[in-house]
């Protein structure tokens, strides 16, 4: 392992023209998460033990809390899987050929470390708008990438900031989960339907308020990553993690068997990729409210995994990216069943209502939207699944928002642009992204908590703000 600089002389006085003061900040909060923050895994059992006490001092019982939490540790198994597939499917596109040069032409166009931990920042959100688990992907191997071509770029600070599309604007896209579940009839829960009825995505993310608020989030976002981010005489490259630079190399396409032939051929890539490809299609044209209402997870993982067949162009290629993959899957599936027993002690028992109803009582129009954001915000410590967590939300929130007459839509947005916060500092979404980077968790929070002083007064200010321009709409039943 190549030498580190000395934690001591981090902000020490030696070039102080090169330290500003978020850099030095940046430095300091990074030393200090390598220092104390945990592994992921003990994140999630520190979280079972605190709701389990937050529930016993809310007059839980201590049996009905520990039979719920344990009920549901296989709840999130299909979820699980769609976060590996997520993995798989992200590396195999990211890692084609010609991805991997598009990637290479973006990488070259960095000039400075402090350009090229920018770029990452803007390139993370901007593709998370469309898919989140995609960003965390690319954004993996786009650092990997620029460790190559960008001497003295701060590894730790380009991984933080590959991170920020998951931790700033993925759900004011795309990918949101609220907002998509509230725009279909057919996934609605009936008792949420007549609270709320269907609400639109012209009423949500294509909300102008909900635009300039990711705008606004994603300039921010990527000023405070390039005023961060350490100078080359204080970084830690990727040499110091003995991390290779990039994506390795096609392997020779010589058969050394009659029966390799179809592995090396593209005749079945080309016939099941046009099957799955015909599938997709029929997806996006029988969708009854739209083809934007199909691009769920499924949707989403299916059309990477088709076309990361299809880019790699033969099965052999193709299962050899899907190899590499496998390894950055470890983290998701053994540490999301333990999330899924925080989530079955707050949903099955009285945590959620009791602490919905707390914020509730004392809200008025005024104060309702930050309320709502703040409630959002501390629930995704432990509910770090956005449509999950929306689901107990959404009850409690939209009806009081119907007798506050506060914008239904807009209360989607702020739901969903607040339970983004956490992610900064919570391991559970950064487990793909550290798998690519083979980083852990406490390398790069420390850059998530600089991001959190940031966003989270902003968040709550724009949240508040916005409101009180939107006029409120009657539900659509």
């Amino acid at each position: 392992m190549t030498p580190a600089p000395d934690e001591s002389s981090l902000l020490g006085a030696e070039e102080p023209e090169l330290l500003n003061i978020p850099s030095r900040l940046g430095l300091l909060l990074a030393a200090w998460s390598e220092r104390w923050f945990p592994d992921p895994l003990i994140f999630a059992l520190l979280g079972i033990v605190c709701v389990f006490c937050i529930g016993i001092a809310m007059g839980e019982k201590p049996g009905q809390l520990a039979v719920t939490g344990g009920m549901n540790f296989w709840a999130l198994v299909p979820f699980t899987m769609q976060m590996a597939f997520t993995i798989v499917g992200g590396y195999v596109v990211a890692s084609a050929p010609l991805v991997k040069r598009g990637i290479r032409w973006l990488a070259r166009r960095a000039k400075t470390p402090r350009g090229a931990i920018a770029l990452v920042a803007l390139c993370s959100m901007l593709s998370s708008l469309i898919s989140g688990g995609f960003s965390l992907i690319f954004s993996g191997v786009f650092v990997r990438e620029l460790s190559k071509h960008v001497k003295g770029m701060d590894y730790r600070a380009a991984g933080a900031a590959g991170y920020l599309g998951l931790g700033a604007v993925w759900a004011l896209g795309l990918s949101s989960s609220a907002a998509m579940l509230m725009g279909t009839r057919s996934s609605l829960p009936a008792s949420l339907l007549n609270i709320s009825g269907v609400i639109p995505l012209r009423q949500t993310i294509f909300l102008w308020q909900s635009i300039a608020t990711a705008a606004i989030l994603t300039i921010v976002s990527t000023l405070v990553a390039y005023f961060s981010a350490p100078p080359p005489e204080k970084a830690r490259t990727a040499e110091y993690y003995n991390i290779e630079s990039a994506v390795r190399e096609t392997e020779s396409q010589t058969r050394r068997r009659p029966g390799e032939w179809l592995e090396y051929s593209p005749v079945l890539t080309i016939l099941v990729s046009a099957l799955l490809g015909w599938y997709i299609l029929h997806v996006f044209r029988a969708s009854p409210v739209g083809a934007l209402a199909a691009l769920d997870l499924n949707t989403y993982n299916l059309i990477f995994v088709t076309a990361g067949l299809l880019l790699h162009w033969r099965p052999r290629q193709f299962i050899r990216a899907v190899s590499e993959s496998i390894p950055a899957t470890e983290g998701v599936l053994i540490q999301f069943p333990f999330y899924a027993v925080i989530f079955g002690m707050i949903v099955g028992t009285g945590i959620s209502d009791r602490l919905a109803k707390l914020i509730l009582s004392v809200s008025s129009s005024g104060s309702f939207p930050i309320l709502v954001a703040a409630y959002s915000a501390a629930l995704g410590v432990f509910i770090p699944s956005g449509g999950s967590k929306w689901i107990i939300e959404a009850p409690a929130v939209l009806q009081a928002a119907n007798i506050l007459h506060v914008h239904l839509g807009w209360v989607v947005q702020i739901y969903n642009a607040s339970e983004a916060l956490p992610n900064l500092i919570n391991p559970f979404w950064m487990l793909p992204l550290l798998g690519i980077l083979k980083l852990k968790a406490r390398d790069i929070v420390g850059y998530g908590v600089l991001q959190l002083m940031v966003h989270l007064p902003l968040v709550f200010f724009l949240c508040w703000f916005f409101a009180r321009h939107i006029v409120y709409v009657a539900p659509l039943k």
